[in-house]
């Protein structure tokens, strides 16, 4: 694998703010709706997704990239199937290989090598009620949030993202142990295993195994560590339902630096609406259109623009009102 070059910061503290919300308890919604605010990320407790079936999920994938690169790699496809290095189409690489599925589709037509497995079907099953499992626990939570500001009907945002043509997608990240961290001869010990991105879905729930990496972007530029957490869901705002709210809900900028002994698996789930789902600020959050941040854009149109830019872009800024980018710049 070859690496991002680019120079990370080293956090100055341990301390985690990063809020921690109990979903089993209705009341939650209101540090619910300020965890968005604040940080555009939470951890989840006490949620109802089975920690067997996880584990079945997380030793399949495991099982998957210990074989040979040669048999991963036939089964390459754009943008479904597996990958190395190459994150996106505009350059981006990092030290990852992974796994990119539709997440609404039957997982028997995926092009995964599952033959190969042990246990091919333990291990199809349990992608299949992994998803599903996660996907119940999104609309919950995203209903928690649509309490905590006030919005009718409850399932204003969960509609969005809980229907059969609503396209979203399911990733299993692979970071290998990186030699190049001890091996730098200029003193930098950092390896970029995923660079600094926002999600451009509308919500994205990550969990992985006990090797921490992840860093999430604060208001006043720095990093922090997310301490890992194998048996808790994190909840990252991603950039359509930071237009939905008008720029009330921040889609956080995060990264993953590679380590230098231990392998680390993470599953990302990301929630997004139908293709042709149109996305614009919520009117019940707005007093008039003039306080509307973004134009009105498809998923579709948005998807491919954010798919067509590097990682680290800005890439709600072409849909930002013409009157904010004048500010902006002022």
């Amino acid at each position: 694998m070859t690496v991002l070059s680019k120079p990370v910061e080293v956090p100055k503290s341990r301390f985690s703010p990063i809020p921690v919300i109990d979903i089993s308890d209705p009341e939650s919604k209101h540090a619910l709706v300020k965890a968005c605010e604040d940080f555009g990320f939470f951890k989840v407790i006490n949620h109802s997704v089975s920690s067997k079936l996880v584990s079945v999920l997380e030793h399949g994938a495991v099982e998957f990239f210990s074989l040979p690169t040669s048999r991963k790699t036939q089964v390459a496809g754009c943008p479904f199937g597996y990958g190395i290095r190459a994150i996106g189409r505009n350059g981006d690489v990092g030290w990852v290989e992974y796994l990119l599925m539709n997440a609404n589709l039957d997982f028997g037509s995926h092009p995964f090598p599952l033959g190969r497995l042990k246990n091919p079907e333990t291990f199809r099953n349990a992608l299949l009620e992994y998803t599903t499992s996660v996907r119940k626990m999104t609309c919950h939570v995203l209903e928690m949030m649509t309490d905590g500001l006030g919005i009718k009907p409850r399932n204003t945002l969960s509609k969005l993202v809980s229907g059969e043509n609503t396209d979203s997608l399911f990733r299993i990240n692979h970071y290998p142990p990186c030699p190049l961290i001890n091996n730098n001869t200029n003193g930098d010990n950092n390896v970029i295993g995923f660079g600094e991105h926002t999600d451009p879905q509308i919500i994205s729930v990550l969990r992985s195994n006990n090797t921490s990496g992840l860093q999430i972007n604060l208001s006043d530029g720095s990093w922090i560590s997310v301490p890992s957490d194998s048996s808790s869901f994190f909840f990252n705002v991603s950039d359509s339902l930071q237009v939905l709210t008008n720029g009330r809900f921040k889609s956080v900028k995060h990264r993953v630096l590679a380590n230098s002994r231990k392998s680390r698996v993470s599953m990302i789930y990301f929630a997004g609406p139908s293709l042709t789902q149109r996305i614009a600020p919520l009117t019940c959050l707005i007093d008039n259109e003039d306080e509307s941040l973004y134009e009105e854009f498809t998923w579709s149109e948005y998807k491919n623009s954010a798919y067509n830019s590097r990682l680290s872009d800005n890439r709600l800024q072409p849909f930002e009102k013409k009157a904010v980018k004048i500010s902006l710049n002022d």
